[in-house]
């Protein structure tokens, strides 16, 4: 008789069980028992650290395609459930295609034995409660997860791109400066209107570890099935779940998908009601105002033009007769290229219409329409005539500078402590050459920035503590930029061009 020994063992049977149902343990008792029978040991196949009900089990496939070639004419286990907890397993192997491949199954402590007819229904009732077991120790299992998510705790094998595992305190989570620093610059290539794609793209230049790679650069044993690509590249899915999570507001945020049951490894996303928020438990990366800023943006659904930047008016422009979004296109006509913005909806009603065809219009002259009107709200600001009047308003126009001055300081002097964090990961040999390079290239722009604008704020608040630099003439100067717009306008809708006129209707929704 060719025999074969089957031996697993979980993390929870060994927690449970401890020794005497260890892997040597099995492997001992079974070949004591072979040599008793003085049967043939083909081989012993052994897993380790999976469930009773995982099918994906390594040694388990090998022994049953060998089972299936005839290597071997008997399987033996130390018990039924060493084998599966699977119900629908024990029916498919034990009572079917076994003694189809005439394989003959013992199970030594439960007295198990396919060539016993009378076996059976012992069989079936040990399948039922072994997989009753699991049921149970999967419901015990969610139980005690949902009461960690409930309390802040997290979770997950692994944390979070941006954050790290707290040394010594168990389910908390600290702050990754290396990571963190390309966190809070993609939301800020986000807030100057970049799509998730361009800022995938930048990443990739600048040569970024995606976190998944990342992960590993630093010595964690991360896996990501769905990983396609080897190389560490991002892309805008990879992005677009760090523009989205809560998490980088010290919300710890969980459960939003679950497994679809306890004998399955697909996973299904749970109403968003449903999640476990607990908030304060973890230093933020971003903060409040950014973070729903950036989510305003990527709500309008904007799309990049050519050198990938969106447009002042990406997202925000509708079609009269219908409500869809007008999509951007370009035409060349005698040598100029112009792009326009043309609604692309098939159920349009202007479609139905043989004599009408759908609402387009000019890219640059709607802007510069939209442009001239935004700017004489913006030019409305003027300083008033009276002399109360204009106290009061030369003191909330100070107030209102100083205060974008003092906000701007402290993201200055954060920008700095971070470039010298930085320094010094390079000098202590955290950060290659390279690395540090890339990512203080654009601290340094920012430091710029910053500091130009500084100069300016400084020069504009000594200007109103004079009350003879403040003229009654001088308008408030204010760069139009996308995030402005968006600021302003709600959405536009643009009318399809009359024929007898030539004229079309343009509605501006403003947001005040």
């Amino acid at each position: 008789m060719r025999c074969a020994i089957y031996c697993r063992l979980s993390r929870e049977d060994e927690d449970k069980l401890g020794e005497s149902e260890s892997i040597q343990n099995q492997k001992q008792l079974l070949s004591d028992y072979v040599r008793t029978q003085a049967w043939d040991l083909v081989d012993i196949y052994s897993d380790e650290d999976y469930s009773g009900a995982d099918r994906s089990r390594p040694e388990f496939n090998r022994l049953l395609r060998d089972a299936k070639s005839g290597r071997f004419d008997l399987i033996l286990c130390k018990t039924q459930s060493r084998f599966t907890r699977d119900m629908e397993l024990v029916e498919r192997y034990l009572h079917g295609l076994f003694p189809l491949w005439g394989i003959r199954f013992i199970a030594l402590a439960d007295h198990v034995d396919t060539d016993l007819q009378g076996n059976k229904k012992a069989r079936q009732i040990n399948g039922l409660v072994n997989e009753w077991y699991l049921e149970d120790l999967s419901e015990n299992i969610r139980m005690v997860f949902n009461h960690k998510r409930r309390q802040g705790d997290y979770i997950g094998g692994f944390p979070l791109y941006g954050y790290r595992l707290h040394p010594t305190e168990k389910g908390r989570l600290v702050v990754d400066p290396e990571a963190a620093t390309v966190v809070r610059q993609i939301y800020q290539w986000a807030l100057l209107g970049y799509g998730k794609q361009k800022i995938a793209d930048k990443l990739n230049e600048q040569g970024i570890s995606n976190p998944s790679l990342y992960k590993k650069e630093h010595g964690s044993a991360y896996t990501n099935g769905s990983l396609r690509d080897p190389y560490g590249r991002w892309n805008r899915s990879s992005v677009g779940r760090i523009l989205h999570n809560e998490m980088y507001l010290g919300v710890m945020v969980q459960g939003t998908r679950k497994k679809l049951s306890y004998k399955s490894s697909k996973l299904i996303s749970v109403p968003k009601e449903k999640w476990f928020r607990v908030e304060g438990t973890h230093e933020g990366i971003i903060d409040v105002e950014t973070f729903e800023a950036v989510r305003a943006l990527h709500q309008s659904r904007s799309k990049a033009c050519g050198d990938g930047a969106p447009h002042l008016l990406a997202g925000l422009v509708c079609c009269a007769a219908c409500g869809s979004k007008l999509h951007k296109n370009k035409y060349q006509y005698q040598g100029k290229t112009h792009s326009y913005l043309r609604c692309t909806n098939p159920s349009c009603p202007l479609r139905a219409m043989s004599d009408r065809s759908p609402c387009s219009i000019r890219l640059d002259l709607l802007l510069s329409r939209i442009e001239l009107l935004v700017k004489e709200h913006l030019s409305t600001w003027y300083l008033p005539s009276d002399p109360v009047g204009r106290f009061e308003f030369e003191q909330a126009r100070r107030t209102t500078l100083e205060q974008e001055y003092t906000s701007l300081s402290t993201q200055y002097k954060q920008r700095k402590k971070a470039l010298e964090s930085l320094y010094l990961d390079k000098v202590s040999g955290l950060l290659s050459e390279q690395q540090f390079r890339l990512l203080s290239q654009s601290f340094t722009e920012d430091l710029g920035i910053y500091q130009e604008r500084m100069q300016e704020l400084e020069q504009q608040v000594l200007a109103c503590k004079s009350t003879s630099s403040c003229t009654v003439d001088q308008p408030v100067q204010v760069p139009l930029t996308r995030p402005l717009f968006t600021a302003l306008i709600s959405k536009v809708t643009i009318e399809r061009k009359r024929k007898e006129d030539e004229g079309q209707g343009i509605h501006i929704y403003w947001n005040f």
